[in-house]
């Protein structure tokens, strides 16, 4: 592959990272999930194909070489083709062809392609719907730390969608993302400690982790850290403060 279109590939990458802050707005074209949960889950990765739209169209020469090498096996250009196929740049959309070359390179390991074929088997594209398989995605793609896969995870326990619902292992998920600065895991976790779902009830741990979300900008978490602080005491908002500047200075690690 060219330096030109190992740049594009790198632009695909950095824009599948961005932060899980920007992550959660506008709205996505797949409705990733039915009934309730619908609404919150079309927003996931918005930002990510936002971003895609506004970069150059890969040219015939990139897709050629895409292809070529994920040909060869290499699983970057695997999911670089399965993106593109997905998204409809650079070839006609096709989710059927996409599905083939995410499942290629999740096969190896590569997480990016493993939480997109989860999204793909949730929502029945390119390949029949199948929640369990869906959920067999994420997970891998969760375990090797991938932020998008670790939310979805929580939430799917958290409301028992296409897998028994379990709070603690929302609890388990949520952390996991919120540390690393998911603004939106880190609201549900203020939820699950004010209701003491999944860990025992503690309200300075869910004003502290409203209370960092709402510094990054949401509002939900706002709201709830409004409402908790009503039935706290001078002394436990302050505790609440106290671990916040505790858990930003970890950098939400070991909160």
């Amino acid at each position: 592959m060219t330096d030109k279109a190992f740049s594009f590939l790198g632009t695909l990458d950095r824009l599948f990272s961005y932060p899980a802050a920007q992550r959660h707005n506008g709205a996505k074209k797949m409705n990733l999930l039915k009934a309730a949960t619908a609404a919150l889950l079309m927003s996931i990765s918005a930002t990510v194909f936002a971003q895609a739209a506004k970069t150059p169209e890969p040219s015939p020469a990139q897709i050629a070489q895409w292809r070529a090498a994920a040909e060869e096996g290499d699983a970057p250009a695997q999911w670089a083709l399965g993106f593109s196929y997905a998204e409809g740049r650079g070839v006609s959309e096709d989710n059927a062809v996409a599905a083939k070359w995410f499942t290629k390179a999740a096969e190896q390991g590569y997480e990016r392609a493993q939480y997109y074929l989860g999204l793909m088997y949730d929502n029945g594209e390119g390949v029949p719907e199948d929640d369990g398989t869906a959920i067999k995605w994420y997970t891998r793609a969760a375990e090797q730390g991938d932020v998008n896969a670790q939310f979805l995870l929580a939430y799917k326990y958290e409301k028992g969608t296409g897998v028994a619902q379990d709070d603690v292992a929302a609890v388990k998920w949520y952390t996991k993302a919120a540390e690393q600065g998911d603004a939106t895991a880190q609201s549900g976790l203020g939820d699950l400690y004010a209701d003491g779902k999944g860990v025992p009830e503690d309200d300075a741990l869910a004003y502290m982790w409203w209370n960092l979300a709402a510094a990054q900008g949401n509002e939900k978490a706002r709201q709830g850290k409004d409402s908790v602080q009503e039935r706290m005491t001078p002394a436990e908002v302050a505790e609440g403060q106290r671990l916040s500047r505790e858990c930003l200075a970890q950098e939400y690690k070991g909160c």
